[in-house]
């Protein structure tokens, strides 16, 4: 059996057993390859190279028994490899903090989107704060992308930031990303240049309709209530007196524009193109955020 087959052939599983995708991967061929390379401890872009390469006879059942726990746990592949890439860029992660995949990633370390981001960014970027920062990986991707700067990672979740301070050893950032465990801005030494959030926005309805793939994910960091904007709400507030005057928040909300619209109607934001489109992430300005005040 060449690793090809092998991969098809483990595609086919998961498409017949009926897992949800979304973690790193987006289709069932993509997952069986993910997983067959990991278990055979090749190289993730080692697909094209060795696809036709002949298999020692024991190699199919490795990649099948890694495959059978896919698909009876129903965990994300992340939490099976302890292994997830973001913009190209390898993280650790288990189940203590979700899987990392937020679309600000796009902006900070994409080519195609992070002229976007940067017409808004002031001209001294020193200090940025990532908030709910989880597994660490938005902290870790502004610390590559702008080696000037200093990044402040929070997280109400302990046990994420123990993920997140993995994450920054491994990429050998401890000296400019500090980290710090508290709700939003409460360990917060700002004010901050820029301001990144991925906060949990996930309205009730959906939450009540995740996949078990989600549902494997700490809640804590998914969901925001009936509306999924209850975190949002306090970010908001809270943000003007933590930002340089032409300070910047750059807030990702997924699928809850038409939430988000209907909770703040007088903020002016800019929605900013990701490979998802225009409505998952947005950035407005301390001056807009002063301009609509606290919440009634």
């Amino acid at each position: 059996m060449t690793l090809l087959e092998l991969v098809e052939a483990q595609s086919a599983r998961l498409e017949q057993a009926g897992v949800s995708f979304g973690h790193g991967t987006t289709n069932a061929f993509d997952e069986a390859a993910w997983l067959t390379l990991w278990a055979l401890q090749l190289p993730i872009d080692a697909l094209d190279e060795h696809a036709g390469r002949e298999l020692h006879p024991q190699a199919p059942a490795l990649v099948e028994e890694l495959v059978t726990r896919r698909i009876e746990t129903r965990q994300p592949a992340a939490y099976l490899t302890h292994q997830a890439w973001l913009q190209g860029v390898p993280f650790y992660v288990d189940r203590r903090a979700i899987v990392p995949r937020s679309f600000i990633a796009e902006l900070i370390a994409s080519d195609d989107y992070a002229p976007g981001l940067d017409a808004w960014l002031p001209q001294r970027l020193r200090h940025v704060l990532d908030l709910c920062t989880g597994n660490g990986s938005l902290a870790v991707l502004a610390a590559l992308a702008w080696p000037e700067v200093h990044v402040d990672a929070s997280d109400i979740s302990s046990d994420a930031l123990a993920i997140a301070r993995i994450n920054v050893r491994k990429h050998r950032l401890g000296s400019r990303i500090r980290l710090a465990h508290g709700h939003l801005f409460d360990e917060a030494r700002g004010p901050y240049d820029l301001i990144l959030c991925n906060p949990p926005y996930v309205n009730a309805a959906s939450m009540a309709g995740l996949p078990a793939e989600y549902r494997a994910e700490p809640e804590l960091a998914l969901a925001g209530g009936a509306d999924g904007m209850d975190l949002v709400r306090e970010l908001l507030w809270r943000a003007s007196s933590h930002l340089n005057p032409r300070g910047v928040l750059v807030l990702e909300i997924g699928n809850e524009r038409v939430h988000f619209e209907r909770a703040f109607p007088k903020l002016q934001v800019v929605w900013l193109e990701t490979s998802a489109g225009h409505d998952q992430v947005l950035a407005t300005t301390r001056e807009a955020l002063y301009a609509v005040g606290p919440p009634p």
